[in-house]
């Protein structure tokens, strides 16, 4: 009582130091994680935040949207979608666009979701706009949506008053159609002295990493890097042991034949079917199968590929196996043998205004097209062989690339008169039939025969002793790892050590290891240093031990990254200094005999086709050879490949010509696609900060 007595006297100091404790723990935590885990912001465009809050939704809901995607491949779709829409919203801003309800209705009219949808068109199948009205007068819950609908298509049609400004501004004039004429047309002829860079052994020169540096330097956006780990990793994999294989196809022999269990409830001995004499195979597969009974026809094309032959072939009733077919163990029972079940067809589509597929080439009315199609019939059938070519040069079908060839399909996967026509006519029957999609002018190429199987599959598992085996394996190599040479030890213990990857902080995966977003975010942890092991167990993969080897932070990349590209470029330059003091002499035959090489003739080269014999392209030499006096000879030039002297022999002018149409088109079509370099140009330009790591 006394001890009580004193902490209830006491109790003010002891909350007091608790709360202490709590602050210190907090405080602690905020020095250790840093205050970036407290930020709201999942990046900034130029200075301007994205909420993470509003990132968080959009990812949410592209990845409801998105087939099997990732949080991180939702995540970059978003980030990418974000940061290009701050950076046009800007260049709007800049120029004042604005947009009315006209612009942004026909945005909302060309998303198929709401300008093909039934509940807003009209009697003749049109967008009703005073139908889409009322609809959400009438349906307030569905404003939000309008609402955020109207967001998107207001930026849809910035963008496309925007793209159509930048495209406007992309044009060619009358003179740059002239200098293409030009550079094609004029022609020079000289003769040069070249001393190759390979003259030079590369051990001869020497390229510092200072010299490296500093190149960098001078085009530091070519040479900038973000922030990366390079880590070193072993693979020991969760796979079946050979003693597990061979326990496998033991277990699947033992359902060929009846076998007899003892049964628990009764006490007696139960005699259990075999898959030979099975009365009820379904039952029987689904039973003792991973992979439940499937009664399709397959084709042989179909099979798998080892064993085609001995499953095609197999009488009914016959079973076949065991055999190995990815990672399971099979058996194969034949129940029957369709003919014709697949077939093979090319096609004309004949459409018209209004069908499905409504044609580009032209357009006409039914009865047009019924006439065209009943002619493209007579022609086909006059000379079946000639079906390519028809298809090819009428087919209102994406397929006419192939000469109308659709390859095989099974019943059922065409609309029902097409699917009718070619199951129910032998090969080579050529015949027109009506779909929603026009009228089609078909030709019945092939049919293949199929088989129905019953299959057995049991899937070759590692077993609990292996299991325990791998585990052992990949622990104890983690806590050698820590102290040994992480190449050394992992050949020691007969592991695999994958080359060095570099990761990014938003990475989700590497190498051959994807989706695990856990490692990438334990090697860029503020905990995590320089030579720190950890071990990570993925499902249905094995273990993944990992090594962090190296930090690099944001800036420029590392001596290590540039000198594959830079190394090449400054010994050649240096060479090329080497190479100068060497190259005197006032004619070209001294200038060739004092180093070893010959005088070299080129003759009648362009600008646009500047390629010297024997040495490869170089626009700098033709270049000069264009703008030098004839005879003189030129000064050392550093080209692509060698230092050259020139002395030109003759320059020969292009015929003048009173229009240059034909050059100005060819420089439109150059042209057209300039405006999609703007938003990278952008992007390169801007400050963007990606904070994502700190929340995925």
């Amino acid at each position: 009582m006394a001890v009580l007595s004193k902490i209830r006297q006491r109790s003010g100091l002891l909350l007091l130091a608790i709360g202490f404790a709590l602050l210190a723990f907090v405080v602690q935590d905020l020095f250790t994680k840093g205050f970036n885990s407290l930020s709201k912001e999942v990046g900034s465009v130029n200075g301007k935040d994205i909420s993470f809050e509003d990132f968080r939704v959009k990812v949410a809901n592209v990845e409801k949207s998105g087939q099997g995607m990732s949080s991180m491949q939702a995540s970059n779709q978003v980030w990418n979608q974000e940061v290009s829409i701050a950076l046009l919203s800007t260049e709007f801003d800049k120029l004042g666009l604005r947009v009315g309800e006209k612009h942004i209705l026909e945005v909302l009219k060309n998303d198929p979701n709401i300008g093909q949808n039934q509940m807003f068109l009209n009697a003749a199948g049109k967008f009703d706009i005073q139908k889409f009205k009322d609809y959400f007068k009438s349906n307030p819950e569905g404003i939000q949506f309008l609402k955020d609908k109207e967001k998107d298509a207001e930026i849809n049609a910035k963008y496309q008053i925007y793209n159509s400004l930048v495209k406007g501004g992309l044009f060619t004039t009358e003179a740059e159609g002239k200098l293409k004429y030009q550079m094609e047309a004029d022609k020079v002829t000289f003769d040069f002295v070249n001393v190759p860079f390979s003259s030079i052994k590369d051990s001869d020169v020497k390229v510092t990493d200072e010299d490296i540096t500093a190149y960098m330097k001078t085009k530091e956006k070519r040479f900038k890097s973000e922030e990366t780990r390079e880590i070193d990793y072993v693979l020991v994999e969760d796979k079946p042991s050979a003693q597990d294989d061979a326990e496998s196809i033991k277990k699947i022999q033992s359902l060929l034949n009846p076998s007899v269990r003892y049964n628990n409830e009764t006490g007696k001995n139960d005699t259990i079917q075999g898959f030979k004499s099975a009365a009820n195979v379904a039952e029987f597969v689904n039973a003792n199968s991973d992979i439940p009974f499937d009664s399709t026809y397959i084709a042989k094309q179909d099979l798998p590929a080892e064993n085609a032959e001995q499953l095609f072939n197999l009488p009914v009733g016959e079973v076949f196996g065991p055999y190995k077919f990815n990672n399971y163990y099979c058996l194969s029972k034949a129940l029957g043998r369709k003919a014709g079940a697949k077939a093979k067809a090319s096609h004309i589509l004949i459409s018209w205004e209004g069908t499905r597929v409504p044609s580009k080439k032209e357009k006409r009315t039914k009865e047009e097209a019924k006439a065209k199609a009943d002619d493209l019939l007579a022609q086909a059938k006059a000379n079946p062989n000639n079906f390519f070519m028809l298809a090819l040069t009428n087919s209102d079908d994406s397929s006419a690339q192939n000469g109308g060839d659709l390859g095989f399909f099974g019943p059922g996967q065409m609309v029902k008169p097409f699917n009718d026509f070619v199951f129910n006519n032998p090969i080579g029957t050529i015949g027109l039939v009506e779909t929603e999609f026009g009228y089609h002018i078909i030709k019945v190429t092939d049919k293949q025969d199929a088989v129905k199987l019953a299959t057995i599959a049991q899937k070759i598992e590692p077993s609990e002793a292996t299991d325990n085996k791998t585990y052992e394996t990949a622990t104890n190599f983690e806590m050698k790892a820590a102290s040994k040479d992480f190449a050394a030890l992992a050949k020691e213990m007969k592991l695999k050590v994958n080359p060095a990857i570099r990761v990014k902080a938003i990475d989700e995966g590497f190498g051959t290891i994807s989706n695990q977003r856990q490692i990438v975010k334990w090697v860029f942890g503020d905990d995590t240093k320089i030579g720190d092991v950890k071990r990570f167990e993925v499902p249905n993969v094995g273990h993944v031990i990992v090594k962090l080897k190296k930090v690099t932070e944001k800036g420029l990349m590392t001596v290590e990254e540039a000198r594959p590209m830079v190394e090449p470029i400054l010994k050649n330059k240096k060479k090329a200094e080497m190479i100068k003091a060497k190259m005197k002499g006032s004619s070209l035959a001294s200038i060739a005999s004092s180093n070893k090489v010959t005088v070299m003739n080129a003759v009648d080269l362009t600008l646009e086709n500047p390629a010297i014999p024997g040495a490869g392209f170089e626009p700098k030499v033709v270049g000069t050879a264009f703008s030098s006096k004839v005879g003189q000879v030129s000064q050392p030039i550093d080209g692509n490949t060698g230092v050259y002297v020139i002395a030109t022999k003759a320059v020969t002018k292009a015929p003048k010509l009173p229009k240059h149409d034909e050059y100005v088109n060819k420089m439109k079509q150059q042209v057209a696609s300039y405006a999609g370099r703007v938003l990278p140009a952008l992007k390169n330009e801007a400050d963007i900060t990606d904070n994502r790591a700190n929340f995925y």
